[in-house]
């Protein structure tokens, strides 16, 4: 049993030198990254102008202060890539608005040393955790809370406190932070033509709008945004079943990406990176396209085989089956090995209640 006391996992880390001009990075991360990956393969110079300005960074850096883990230099990357549920003005179509944006999807992506591997850390958003403190983008304190859902760091003070939140469980410093909200992602995937995907057995979600026989289908942005929403009729119903869908799906996008002929067509490329460059948000250090193909443009060389992806080692809350907690144990494992930039063990995720659901067997990349 998880001591609830220590949910929260904290860790340490060795010098990492800011990165230099030749240092090139990619990041693989659910529906997050989709963006990303576009943006890394598409070689944008020639819209350079007209691009540039769709991004718009958010100062992560600034907000954090000197509060936070080392930084390492052993030639790997760490980046936070979330999607925001903001049902506020375009995304309203999807619920309610309450209040504010929560994180959706959490990803935690490394990046070896030589830019060849990649592993990705999906953090559960009812995973309870021990919020720290943290500074709003206003400059305003915002307290810490105990047994606070993982997704409500976002909601509570935007990007830099999830980015804190982050580093004071795993003990890793984010060198990079990316977000990207439902619309943009939709309007992403219309631009590819679909993304196909493969279901063994049919999905019929009300609250996510999805509904699929089995067989082979090509998502529309509408579908494919339903299908990394889907929860009630995958797998146990919960965030990790879903987790486990969008693992499969961004597995079948980086498939997609590759054999839609977007480089040999200017005016797709050209959709497809303005699409791209709207969707993100990305922290001030990627807020030109200069910087962010420059960051991202060895991705091209990461296939499907490249990336390995798992969810934090979690188990069900005893009190509430709806929430999660991190196995303290197993997590450490995690975190120790990507600080040292190490495979993650297979030991890591035997016992984790992400690792036992059956939903990443309903949908498939081939």
């Amino acid at each position: 049993m998880t001591d609830r006391s220590n949910s929260r996992i904290r860790g340490s880390g060795k010098r990492r030198r800011a990165p230099g001009k030749r240092s090139r990075a990619t990041t693989v991360a659910a529906w997050s990254a989709a963006a990303l990956v576009l943006v890394g393969g598409s070689g944008l110079g020639y819209a350079y102008f007209k691009l540039d300005g769709n991004l718009k960074g958010v100062d992560i850096n600034a907000q954090l202060g000197g509060d936070r883990p080392a930084n390492t230099d052993n030639g790997s990357e760490d980046i936070l890539v979330l999607g925001s549920d903001s049902r506020a003005g375009a995304n309203a179509k999807y619920g309610e608005d309450g209040g504010g944006a929560r994180s959706d999807t959490a990803m935690i992506v490394h990046i070896y040393k030589g830019h060849k591997k990649a592993s990705v850390v999906s953090v559960p958003r009812d995973t309870l955790i021990n919020r720290p403190a943290c500074t709003d983008s206003d400059g305003k304190t915002v307290s810490g809370e105990q047994e606070a859902m993982f997704n409500t760091a976002y909601e509570a003070g935007g990007p830099a406190c999830a980015v804190k939140t982050v580093e004071k469980m795993s003990g890793i410093r984010m060198d990079h932070y990316i977000e990207v909200d439902f619309t943009g992602f939709k309007t992403l995937i219309n631009d590819l033509g679909g993304v196909k995907i493969t279901t063994t057995e049919s999905i019929n979600d009300p609250k996510s709008h999805l509904k699929l026989a089995p067989g082979t289908h090509t998502l529309d942005g509408e579908k494919a945004l339903g299908l990394v929403r889907t929860r009630h009729s995958v797998g146990d119903g919960s965030d990790l079943g879903r987790i486990q869908l969008q693992q499969a799906f961004i597995k079948a996008l980086m498939n997609q990406v590759k054999s839609v002929g977007v480089f040999s067509n200017p005016k797709k490329l050209y959709d497809v990176a303005d699409t791209a460059t709207r969707a993100i948000t990305p922290d001030s250090q990627l807020d030109s396209v200069n910087k962010l193909v420059g960051f991202a443009g060895g991705l091209k060389n990461l296939g499907t085989d490249d990336v390995k992806m798992i969810t934090l080692p979690v188990q069900y809350d005893p009190n509430d089956g709806n929430r999660v907690l991190p196995l303290e144990k197993a997590s450490q494992q995690v975190w120790t090995a990507l600080r040292h930039d190490r495979p993650i063990p297979a030991s890591a995720t035997k016992d984790s209640a992400g690792d036992k659901g059956d939903a990443d067997r309903v949908v498939t990349n081939r």
